[in-house]
C-alpha cells in the first residue's frame, strides 16, 4: 500500500432489527482517517443486506491491512526496545561484573599489614627481631650442654713467654722464658665441639652466655618501653584533655625530668646498689626502673600534642553530649586514635633502650658475673687488651647481636610508620 494513498477505517457493529429480525448495519461511531471518505449513517442503515455484505467484505480487508501494519510497526518498536534494553543490560553487566570480581573491601588493619610487608627493609627487620627472640628464648631449651653459670673445669695448660735481657761480662744476652701454668678452668678456649664459640676469660661458654644475655637485654628493654609508654599515655592524656593549670603542671614536671643528667645519676644509683649488696641479676632491673621513671616525658609530650588536636573533633562533641565519663573519653575515644604514633615510637625506642642497657652493663652498672648480658660480655675488653686483640670471639658476637637488634627494631619501626601513615600511597 502506497504511502501517498489515504488510509481509512470504519468500525461496524451488527444488531438485529426490531420488526423483521434481519441483521442490519449500525454505526454509532466511525473513525474516519480521511475526510474525503465519508459515509452517511442514514443511508447505511437503509441499505439492504447485500450492500451491507459488500461493505463488510471491503472494509475488513482495509482494516486487516491497517492492523497488520500497526502490529508490524509495534513489533519493530518492541524489537528495537528489546535491543536497546539488551544493550543496556550488557553494558551494565560489563561494568558491574569486573567490579564484583576485582574490587575487594579491605579493613584498615589488613591495609596496614599489606603496606608493611611491601617494604623489604621491614621484612628484613622483622626476620632479625624474630630470629633474636628464637635464639635467646628457645636456644637454651634446645642447647642444654652448658648452663649460664656452668664453668668448664676440664682444666687447661697455658704457656706464656717472657723476654729477659741481661748483661754479663760486658755482653748483652736475650733469653726467652716460657712459663707453664696449669689452670683449673678451660678459659679463652677456641671453637670446638664442646664450645661452639669458645669460652671467655672465666671459663664460661660464650655461645650459651650469648643466649642468656639476649634474654636479659630483650626482656629489660621491652619492660622498660611498655612502662614508659603507659606512664606517658596517662600523663599526656590528662594534660591534653584538661589543659589549663593541670597541663602546665605536668609539662613543667616533664621539663625538669628532661633536664636531669642521666649517666651521673645512674653512677650514683650503682654505688648505692653496691653498698646495699643487691644481687647481680637484679641490678639491671633497678636501673631500668629509674630509666622508666625519668624517661616518660617524651611519650607524654607526643600524646598531649595529639589529644589537643583530637579533642575538638565531632565525635568528642558527641561523646560529651552523651554524658560519657572523663576516663572513658580519654582512654576509649582519644588514646586509640594516638595508637599508630605510639606503636611507631615504641618500636623505635626498643633499639635505643637496648643500647642504654648495653651501655650500663659496659660501665659495670648492670648485670654482674656469673650472670650474662650483652653489655657485660663486651665490658671485658675494657680491662684486658689481650682479649681485644687476640680473642675476638669473646666480645664480637655480643656486639653483633646488639647491632642486629637495634637495626631490626629500627627497620620495623620505619615500616610501621610508613604503613600507618595515610598519606603514603605505595
Amino acid at each position: 500500500m502506497n504511502n501517498n494513498q489515504k488510509k481509512k477505517s470504519v468500525r461496524l457493529t451488527f444488531a438485529p432489527s426490531d420488526k423483521s429480525g434481519e441483521y442490519g448495519v449500525r454505526l454509532p461511531k466511525r473513525e474516519v482517517i480521511d475526510e474525503e471518505y465519508e459515509v452517511n449513517e442514514k443511508l447505511l442503515y437503509e441499505n439492504t443486506a447485500k450492500e451491507a455484505d459488500k461493505i463488510e467484505k471491503e472494509l475488513p480487508i482495509e482494516e486487516k491491512e491497517l492492523q497488520n501494519e500497526e502490529t508490524a510497526t509495534q513489533g519493530e518498536e518492541k524489537e528495537t526496545q528489546y535491543e536497546d534494553d539488551s544493550l543496556k543490560n550488557q553494558g551494565t553487566q560489563d561494568t558491574e561484573e569486573p567490579l564484583e570480581k576485582n574490587v575487594r573491601l579491605m579493613s584498615p588493619t589488613r591495609m596496614v599489614i599489606r603496606r608493611f610487608f611491601r617494604s623489604k627493609l621491614s621484612i628484613v627487620g622483622l626476620i632479625m627481631v624474630i630470629g633474636l627472640f628464637l635464639f635467646s628464648f628457645l636456644g637454651p631449651v634446645v642447647y642444654t650442654r652448658w648452663g649460664e653459670t656452668d664453668l668448664d673445669d676440664s682444666g687447661k695448660i697455658d704457656y706464656s713467654a717472657t723476654q729477659i735481657i741481661y748483661t754479663r761480662d760486658g755482653q748483652e744476652y736475650t733469653v726467652q722464658q716460657v712459663v707453664e701454668t696449669d689452670r683449673k678452668y678451660n678459659s679463652l678456649d677456641g671453637i670446638s665441639a664442646d664450645h661452639l664459640l669458645g669460652t671467655d676469660k672465666e671459663g664460661y661458654d660464650t655461645f650459651v652466655r650469648l643466649m642468656y644475655g639476649g634474654r636479659i637485654s630483650l626482656t629489660v628493654s621491652f619492660l622498660a618501653v611498655f612502662v614508659i609508654t603507659i606512664l606517658g599515655v596517662v600523663m599526656g592524656g590528662i594534660a591534653g584533655y584538661f589543659g589549663g593549670a593541670i597541663d602546665n603542671i605536668i609539662m613543667r614536671i616533664c621539663d625538669i625530668l628532661i633536664c636531669l643528667p642521666g649517666i651521673p645519676i645512674l653512677l650514683i644509683i650503682g654505688l648505692i646498689l653496691d653498698n646495699a649488696q643487691v644481687d647481680g641479676s637484679q641490678r639491671i632491673y633497678w636501673l631500668m626502673i629509674y630509666l622508666t621513671l625519668f624517661s616518660w616525658p617524651g611519650t607524654a609530650r607526643l600524646v598531649r600534642g595529639q589529644i589537643l588536636s583530637l579533642r575538638e573533633q565531632e565525635y568528642m562533641v558527641a561523646a560529651e553530649a552523651m554524658g560519657y565519663s572523663v576516663p572513658r573519653k580519654i582512654f576509649k575515644h582519644l588514646v586509640p586514635n594516638v595508637m599508630p604514633q605510639l606503636i611507631v615510637q615504641m618500636s623505635l625506642s626498643l633499639g635505643s633502650m637496648i643500647l642504654y642497657e648495653a651501655t650500663l652493663s659496659y660501665l659495670n652498672l648492670g648485670v654482674r658475673a656469673p650472670y650474662a648480658a650483652w653489655g657485660t660480655m663486651i665490658n671485658v675488653i675494657s680491662t684486658d687488651s689481650n682479649i681485644l686483640q687476640n680473642h675476638p670471639l669473646v666480645w664480637l658476637p655480643a656486639g653483633i647481636c646488639i647491632v642486629i637488634a637495634v637495626l631490626g627494631f629500627n627497620f620495623v619501626g620505619d615500616g610501621l610508620r610508613d604503613a600507618l601513615d595515610p598519606k603514603m600511597r605505595r
